[in-house]
């Protein structure tokens, strides 16, 4: 009964935002952070001996990719200094030289809450100030793994929150350092910070808008990493992140999406998704997902319980798992779970 009660305070809830009357809500809406990096513009502007360089906002990753194969080290160092913004972005763009594009364009921001992310080793392959940043990052050698993992996170993170304090093995880089860790050296895994998330618990938490941008950025990540040589990757998505991933399910060649503290993922069923991959979810016995009703309605809400029977996702164990971020604890049956799922171990 105390649940459907929450069930019906949310529809409570979604009326009154639908009908205006809940303007606190916007309080913490966040702008969408779209379309291609800054530098664009000069970038569609220039050349490389007599032939146009590949439109960051149309050019397919393969199409990129076959791009860089056809040009000279000379060739791909000059693009990389001159648009360094644009390259460190550019999905099938070369690994390396996203990495050095990236170390060039934190660099030129001159912005100490990014300074960390350009100090030397460290593998930043996506960079983005706009708002309140966006950043990926490699744990591992993505070039020669034998096998990927993304960790896709949900609310409160962005690039300048990146590197903030946090407790062990929580937090997208905290989540993947774990997780490369735990499933061995030929794994590589990426915390990627590649859309906007929400902030705090109010209504773009709630609803499905930011979730709707970040799918397609996530897709063409993917891409990006098959155009590359990458293997298909598997999806570990938290919490909101979980919401992205559903979206995005369909749009992906991962080989196996996780599920864990999530609200829902915009689907009925693990088969709604349309995805060949492999669908998993945990939630640990004290985290406060579980008081969030699993219910869609005029656009709030998330759906059904990943965890539940009715989805049918594969379950992940995870009784060990203290609170929301728990679950990458070195020694808790969810984080050997994951990195069995991330090794290929799992048949």
């Amino acid at each position: 009964m105390r649940r459907f009660g929450r069930t019906m305070a949310t529809a409570a809830l979604a009326v009154a935002v639908v009908g205006g009357t809940a303007g606190w809500a916007s309080g913490d809406s966040q702008r969408v952070v779209t379309g291609p990096p800054p530098g664009t513009a000069a970038w569609r502007a220039d050349t490389v001996s007599g032939r146009a360089l590949p439109d960051p906002a149309t050019a397919a990753p393969h199409e990129v990719a076959r791009f860089f194969a056809g040009l000279d080290g000379a060739a791909r160092r000059e693009l990389v200094r001159s648009h360094p913004l644009v390259v460190g972005n550019l999905d099938g763009a070369p690994l390396p030289l996203r990495y050095e594009a990236n170390r060039i364009a934190i660099a030129a921001t001159g912005e100490p809450r990014y300074a960390s992310l350009g100090a030397p080793g460290r593998q930043i392959l996506a960079f983005d100030p706009r708002g309140r940043g966006q950043v990926a990052e490699v744990f591992g050698d993505l070039e020669h793994a034998a096998h990927v993992s993304v960790v896709v996170p949900g609310s409160d993170n962005d690039a300048t929150r990146h590197d903030a304090r946090r407790g062990p093995a929580t937090g997208p880089a905290g989540m993947a350092g774990a997780l490369r860790a735990a499933a061995g050296g030929s794994t590589a895994v990426i915390a990627w910070i590649g859309y906007t998330t929400p902030v705090g618990v109010g209504l773009d938490a709630a609803d499905g808008r930011l979730a709707e941008a970040g799918a397609p950025r996530l897709a063409r990540f993917t891409a990006g990493l098959d155009a590359v040589g990458a293997p298909d990757p598997v999806l570990f998505c938290h919490s909101y992140g979980s919401v992205v991933c559903g979206l995005a399910a369909r749009h992906t060649d991962a080989t196996d999406i996780v599920a864990f503290g999530s609200p829902g993922m915009r689907a009925g069923t693990a088969a709604a998704l349309r995805t060949g991959a492999r669908v998993w979810a945990a939630r640990g016995p004290s985290d406060w997902i579980a008081d969030v009703p699993n219910v869609e309605f005029a656009g709030i809400g998330h759906g059904c319980d990943p965890t539940s029977a009715a989805f049918g996702a594969r379950r992940v164990p995870a009784a060990d798992v203290q609170g929301h971020t728990g679950y990458f604890a070195p020694g808790t049956q969810s984080l050997a779970a994951f990195a069995a799922i991330a090794a290929g171990e799992v048949r």
